[in-house]
């Protein structure tokens, strides 16, 4: 059953920065959907990794000068599709050529890729700037023929853009069951059948081909303890485009990335939320 746990937390004096570090520090701690307005921010988490023990330990260390009054509330399962309708999830245009709706959607602007996304609880409708920012890139890339792997889909979303480009083959990786089913979902509403759709974590990458493009929009944390392994999953010549973290973090994406034998190209940021472009050296 799809219950979740919706977290209240009140911040004052509130920001915009406030909410995104609480989001940030939340997302390490499993939470997978973020809704900040101008009082704090509501989150959910799985009913099964809700923790009160998780989130004072938030709380602890939330690095600003503001009182958080927290309340979680049990939310049964429900028809996801129906709630985003209602409250938050509308038509957005992406770099003027990628539009991203969902099923339900009836007024939607005509753009050259056309994404149906019914995100239910899972992370990436494109509003979030670093979806956004990578769904960027992946415009901005020549994809035709080349091989790309998403590490942490979510919502299918930019492993479905990649397909539309002409990538070939995708895959998708994904820890969370319900995400992954989500993104099966999402893969079949946008006729993308030969996106293939795996379930784990970062550990898959070691019996996949290297690619020629590696995303990864997961969180700063799990990208540090993982980008060996990104960088093992290239081919020589190929891209790594990292988002999830602030651009504070960039820094220390960078020397990790290098570290593991990959060279910075760029740099992009919205809100405060970055993406790092990396590329493998081509070998001698």
């Amino acid at each position: 059953m799809n219950d979740y746990y919706a977290l209240r937390l009140d911040v004052e004096p509130c920001s915009a920065d406030a909410t995104d570090v609480l989001a940030y520090m939340l997302g390490d701690a499993g939470y997978e959907s973020f809704v900040p307005d101008e009082s704090g921010l509501t989150a959910y988490v799985p009913a099964a990794a809700y923790s009160d023990d998780a989130v004072r330990a938030v709380l602890e260390d939330f690095p600003f000068d503001a009182v958080v009054t927290a309340a979680a509330t049990f939310v049964e399962g429900r028809d996801w599709n129906a709630e985003w309708e209602r409250n938050y999830f509308k038509p957005i245009v992406v770099g003027e050529r990628c539009v991203v709706h969902s099923s339900f959607h009836t007024d939607v602007p005509a753009a050259e890729f056309d994404i149906v996304i019914d995100p239910k609880m899972a992370f990436g409708t494109g509003h979030h700037a670093t979806t956004s920012l990578i769904l960027t890139s992946l415009l901005d890339k020549e994809l035709e023929g080349r091989s790309l792997i998403d590490v942490g889909t979510g919502t299918g979303i930019l492993a479905i853009l990649a397909a539309m480009r002409g990538a070939v083959p995708v895959t998708g990786i994904e820890i969370d069951s319900f995400a992954w089913e989500n993104a099966c979902e999402n893969i079949r509403l946008n006729g993308h059948p030969e996106i293939a759709m795996l379930r784990g974590d970062a550990a898959l990458l070691e019996a996949l081909a290297p690619a020629h493009v590696v995303v990864a929009n997961i969180n700063r944390n799990v990208i540090l303890a993982d980008v060996v392994r990104y960088a093992a999953a290239m081919r020589p010549g190929a891209t790594l485009l990292l988002s999830g973290f602030y651009t504070a973090d960039c820094d220390m994406v960078e020397k990790a990335a290098r570290e593991a034998g990959l060279q910075p190209v760029k740099r992009s940021s919205r809100d405060d939320w970055a993406c790092v472009e990396l590329c493998k050296p081509a070998a001698l």
